[in-house]
């Protein structure tokens, strides 16, 4: 079956709704030679997988995740996730995790999603362990986190099941340097499925394809970004170049802009002043940040990022915004606060 999708895929057609499906029980049968999984991902990435065949998978694929039990008051107040895709291979410290706290800290519920380490020497797993927060939640532990501290990490091994039997595909793909549609597949499988959500990816001609599957999915506001550097990329906003940005509002429409450095309030900044280390040099750096000790250019990342997450969660009119709020929120130790009470 997987091999006569392999040759519908590479004879060009998009699969149907129907296809993805079969597509997917294939991938997650542990019969199913991890060999004839990697020619089918290989063969997919090759002709470019379509916004609707990204978001049949991920729907087919989150049908198949464990749910945590979130209370409907919690999900009536807003969830939001912020996340990269990873594979920018700048070796930024975890941006995404620090906006992470500062908007958990405005009183927004964050249902952060993610992994250890793939693409970089810290995943978000890795440095949230190191702050000392639990990651390892069951999915009812994280539903309770979620609800009383506006925070929670929801481990990816530990609510994708499904996962283990893709493993060894995925593996030979990385072997031959073929990336597949899981590269794009993480930041769209959160378990908690939040109704917002701000997405970095590396390349910004996915910005917009990626904020349609979003749409696709039910959001009812998105943000996929991506941030220009003279080194190439970034799966977050920029604070060294301009950034391309595809949002979407369930009331308001689609629209494709760029967001221009030249109108941000950044001090002078290069590529290296946002560089990462491991998981115990990037804890360093966010307890740096959430105190107000760290006031130089990875601050200023963290402002722009969480100005974008603040505004897309509804808590600000604008970016500029959010960035002022970000700011208030660290300068009062409500940021702070926050990764104190985590840690408790």
């Amino acid at each position: 079956m997987l091999d006569a999708l392999t040759q519908v895929v590479s004879s060009g057609p998009p699969l149907s709704a129907g296809q993805v499906r079969e597509a997917v029980e294939q991938l997650v049968a542990e019969a199913v030679p991890a060999s004839a999984k990697a020619e089918f991902l290989s063969a997919l990435a090759r002709r470019g997988e379509t916004p609707e065949e990204i978001a049949g998978f991920a729907r087919e694929l989150r049908q198949r995740s464990i749910r945590p039990p979130i209370d409907a008051a919690t999900r009536e107040r807003g969830i939001i996730d912020v996340c990269g895709t990873g594979g920018d291979h700048h070796n930024t410290f975890n941006i995404s995790t620090t906006v992470a706290l500062v908007v958990a800290s405005a009183g927004v519920p964050v249902a952060k999603h993610g992994n250890r380490a793939v693409t970089s020497k810290s995943g978000s797993a890795d440095v949230l362990e190191a702050l000392g927060i639990p990651v390892e939640l069951s999915p009812e532990d994280a539903a309770s986190m979620l609800r009383e501290l506006d925070f929670a990490f929801f481990f990816a091994p530990r609510f994708h099941p499904a996962f283990r039997h893709i493993a060894p595909a995925r593996r030979l793909c990385a072997e031959r340097g073929q990336r597949t549609v899981f590269n794009f597949l993480g930041p769209l499988l959160n378990p908690a499925e939040p109704m917002a959500q701000l997405m970095g990816v590396p390349q910004p001609g996915l910005c917009a394809p990626l904020a349609h599957v979003l749409q696709d999915l039910g959001l009812r506001r998105g943000m996929v970004v991506s941030g220009q550097t003279p080194a190439g990329h970034l799966d977050e906003l920029s604070t060294v170049g301009d950034s391309v940005i595809a949002e979407f509002h369930h009331q308001r429409g689609f629209s494709v802009s760029t967001l221009s450095l030249q109108s941000l309030p950044v001090q002078p900044t290069v590529l290296a002043d946002l560089a990462g280390g491991d998981r115990d040099q990037n804890a360093a750096i966010i307890r740096q940040i959430l105190s107000g000790q760290e006031t130089g250019p990875k601050r200023d990342g963290v402002l722009l990022n969480a100005g974008a997450a603040l505004f897309v969660a509804g808590r600000a009119r604008s970016i500029l915004d959010g960035w002022d709020l970000a700011a208030q929120l660290i300068d009062s130790g409500k940021a702070a606060a926050k990764l104190a009470q985590l840690q408790r």
